[in-house]
């Protein structure tokens, strides 16, 4: 099975890029258009408003970033979190399927939790920033 860890760099950008349209596409949504109904929706779980702000903001750049492969590790530290509160605050008490329940956040707070980890790969600009990244080993 070894010939299978050649194909790691390839599962990288697989789960960077599926990750990364997600959050991008729920993003654009929020910024471009739904940014004062998602704040009031915040504001009516509790928490303060302008926390909508910082999470429709991470949900679209951090989707950008994870799905560019540039500053990932960070980026995806920031979904995780969002898709962490996501789950507690609104989705836990749906149970795990069935309508709004946590199995799509819990899956995509596991893409960034494994990104944090194991980085965009080197099929990513991140590798190319990187010292010595630009080099194909």
């Amino acid at each position: 099975m070894r010939y299978l860890d050649r194909l790691q760099p390839l599962a990288l950008l697989v789960m960077r890029l599926a990750l990364g349209a997600v959050m991008l596409a729920h993003g654009y949504h929020k910024v471009f258009g739904g940014l004062q109904h998602h704040a009031q929706f915040v504001a009516s779980l509790g928490l303060p408003a302008w926390t909508a702000y910082l999470s429709s903001f991470t949900e679209f750049f951090g989707g950008l970033l994870v799905l560019l492969g540039l500053f990932t590790r960070v980026a995806a530290f920031a979904l995780c979190i969002n898709m962490s509160v996501a789950i507690l605050k609104v989705h836990l008490h749906k149970g795990l399927m069935g309508p709004g329940g946590y199995e799509f956040p819990l899956a995509l707070a596991a893409l960034a939790f494994a990104l944090i980890f194991l980085g965009a790969g080197p099929i990513a600009f991140d590798h190319i920033r990187a010292p010595g990244g630009g080099k194909f080993k």
